[in-house]
């Protein structure tokens, strides 16, 4: 039998973005529907991205598309309960970045963790180019600060 690993820890994301979540995230079970988990980690990534200046949403010549998510959850969270996302990179390609999540609430422990790629295109072809050099050393910079496996 394959056993499920435990949820991360907070202290194992280099990055942490504050979410604010709204009444409208809970769902007819009274916790936060799991789809408004990928809408957490595309927040909490884009607004990593845009901050640091390697994403200009309307107008640049490189733009991020989404190639793959994944979460799984491990407790509930409910509105008003304010949320962070961690952020770590797990892996660079030439044109891709695999950013592994995990959404806390109060506890130590991720609610819900998960994998966001992302393929950097041209704006104008829509076709794969390579990941411009900041935005790569930004990246390598949150893969460095990942723990040592166990």
């Amino acid at each position: 039998m394959n056993e499920r690993a435990p949820p991360a820890r907070r202290d194992e994301f280099p990055h942490h973005s504050p979410i604010t979540t709204r009444w409208a995230d809970n769902d007819a079970f009274g916790h936060i529907n799991n789809v408004q988990y990928y809408a957490f980690f595309d927040t909490a990534v884009t607004r990593w991205l845009v901050e640091r200046g390697f994403l200009n949403i309307t107008e640049g010549e490189v733009v991020c598309f989404v190639a793959e998510t994944g979460c799984r959850y491990f407790r509930p969270l409910a509105f008003p309960e304010p949320v962070s996302v961690g952020m770590r990179v797990a892996r660079l390609g030439t044109s891709s970045i695999r950013y592994e999540l995990a959404v806390f609430g109060a506890a130590d422990e991720a609610a819900a963790q998960g994998h966001f790629t992302h393929v950097t295109v041209n704006r104008a072809s829509g076709r794969p180019v390579p990941m411009p050099a900041a935005l790569r050393a930004a990246a390598e910079g949150l893969m460095a600060a990942r723990p040592e496996a166990v």
